[in-house]
């Protein structure tokens, strides 16, 4: 193994610095300490220093950015040598195969290794010392990261998360907790409101969930072009550490509680992972603008097919918007219809929606009534969970038990499995009891929005925001609409809580006259709208309602 290191003609030289993490680059000064380390040892020995070459990744690594420069430095000068100094021979590598590889490249390149450390000597004495020093670097190596992995997976035992942070989050030293996740505000909230929107339904796919979090300039964006890759989304859907738990399989680490606070509950979660195991869903459609809010939801009247939308350019130059059907088959294939008629036939629509104020204002006592009873009703809820986490507890014992008494792997695999579902189980039900369950708010601060939207839904449209028209869409019809370009809308099914308000059906009724009601059935909240659709409020006759209401002749099964 020769390297020629004995050159006493060389006068030029060059330093390679190294520390192992970027990390470290902000937390101290290594680099510049051994770049003045190694400067002071070029003066002492008559040396001009050229270039300083960097790196800061680990030293078992040969394809480091600085020392594959320093090469390339050297080898486009071979004819005149250079000498290589380095702080220590740790700095220059931490395994020995990689440690003699860039040795023997050196030489190639015309390169001679010194350091201020130790004198490098090509003999077998000097041969046999620097092997010792190159595996002792090695072993320390692997030590540090056979340690720092113990500490790891000790400190996830303890429920601290110890990867590198998911956004949302961010690492502070805690009293008491050491480094540890806590919010990071406001992308913290964005990726709740993320979460729960997938999780209630309100983002259909993860499209959606990708487009709103592209809206939002807060968020941070993996490409140039303001977008976000859609392995980040799924990231983000499947990741439990939003929920406050750690699980590392990889460690033999089960599900369990989390130090940190999560963004949303494990139900939640549970509900985000169901929704993704139900298959895929159509994506909305990108062109879907604010421009045509209703492209996609309204039905061509003769084909049920969704209308398109478009504008088209007259003689003039002048563009008009007209949404329009594209089904060859159907008999308006193409017969445009002009977008402030359809708009403004749904704008009719939602003002037909508006309730009255008595139907109003009794629905909002009825609902202040459910609200109290429900409240009424948590302290059983809370028994129940009591009993149902008991309950699962025996059950997992009665598991562990039989895997001790049996010799099938298989049985015991399943039996594993079933544990686990069930330990999950047990943490939801514990997550819900640690709540305090029951409204967090007064009854007027926790449905006031809910209130105005059922008011007059009509305010909420008249918004510039797609987001808030796509929003009303779902909220108050249950269904797509069908729009005939010579009758103008269709019946309309409405949601349940505007079925309740009145809806558009309950304009023509017939009532069989009762004799008594009982408050708050559902049969007295038809009865009260039928009452208000013919005008009249309830309480203003002395007749009640027992038997069934007809609509348009027909019978209404209220239960």
């Amino acid at each position: 193994m020769n390297f020629e290191q004995k050159n006493h003609n060389v006068t030029r030289a060059v330093i390679y610095c190294r520390v192992s993490s970027k990390a470290q680059t902000k937390r101290g000064d290594g680099l510049g300490s051994q770049e003045t380390r190694c400067r002071y040892y070029a003066d002492y020995r008559g040396y001009t220093v050229e270039k300083v070459f960097k790196d800061d990744l680990t030293g078992r690594r040969a394809d480091r950015p600085g020392l594959l420069e320093l090469l390339a430095y050297l080898k486009a000068d071979r004819k005149n040598p250079r000498v290589v100094i380095v702080d220590d021979l740790s700095r220059f590598a931490k395994n020995v195969p990689v440690h003699f590889e860039m040795r023997k490249s050196i030489a190639l390149c015309g390169g001679i290794l010194e350091s201020p450390s130790i004198e490098l000597r090509d003999d077998a004495d000097g041969e046999l010392h620097e092997y010792i020093l190159a595996s002792v670097h090695q072993h320390q190596s692997r030590k540090n990261a056979e340690q720092t992995l113990n500490r790891m997976q000790a400190r996830c035992l303890k429920g601290y998360y110890v990867f590198y942070r998911p956004v949302g989050y961010k690492y502070r030293t805690v009293s008491g907790h050491g480094h540890m996740l806590v919010r990071d505000e406001p992308v913290a909230s964005i990726v709740q409101e993320a979460l729960e929107g997938f999780a209630s339904g309100r983002f259909d796919t993860q499209v959606e969930v990708k487009r709103f979090l592209e809206s939002r300039p807060e968020f941070p964006k993996d490409l140039p072009n303001g977008e976000i890759r859609s392995q980040k989304v799924t990231n983000l859907l499947t990741r439990v550490t939003y929920a406050g738990y750690i699980e590392v399989p990889k460690w033999d680490i089960p599900l369990r509680e989390a130090k940190h606070k999560g963004l949303i509950s494990l139900e939640t979660f549970q509900k985000i992972q169901e929704r993704l195991k139900s298959g895929a869903k159509a994506p909305a459609r990108k062109d879907i603008n604010v421009e045509f809010p209703l492209r996609g939801f309204v039905l061509c009247g003769d084909c049920n097919r969704p209308l398109t939308a478009c504008w088209s350019t007259s003689r003039t130059g002048k563009k008009h918007p007209y949404y329009l059907c594209h089904n060859r088959a159907c008999p308006s294939c193409r017969k445009s219809i002009p977008r402030n008629r359809v708009e403004g036939d749904f704008a009719e629509l939602l003002h037909g929606l508006v309730p009255t104020r008595t139907m109003f204002s009794m629905a909002k006592d009825m609902f202040r009534t459910a609200w109290d009873m429900r409240y009424a009703h948590m302290n059983t809820l809370k028994e129940k969970l009591r009993a149902e986490v008991v309950k699962i507890e025996r059950q997992i014992e009665q598991l562990v038990d039989r895997i001790v008494d049996s010799e099938s792997s298989t049985a015991v695999r399943a039996y594993e499995q079933r544990i686990a579902k069930l330990e999950r189980e047990r943490l939801i039900a514990s997550e819900r009891l640690q709540d305090d369950i029951g409204p967090q708010r007064p009854f007027n601060e926790m449905f006031e929005l809910a209130l105005v939207f059922l008011s007059n839904p009509w305010k909420l449209w008249a918004s510039e925001r797609l987001e808030d028209k796509r929003t009303v869409l779902k909220l108050t019809f249950a269904d797509r609409l069908a729009y005939s370009r010579e009758s103008g809308f269709r019946t309309a099914k409405t949601t349940i809580p505007f079925n309740m308000l009145g809806g558009l059906n309950m304009r023509e009724c017939e009532l069989a006259r009762p004799k008594r009601f009982e408050l708050l059935t559902p049969r007295f909240v038809v009865w009260c709208s039928i009452q208000l659709s013919y005008g009249r409020a309830p309480g203003r006759s002395s007749e009640r309602p027992t038997g069934p209401a007809t609509v348009s002749g027909r019978r209404v099964d209220a239960t």
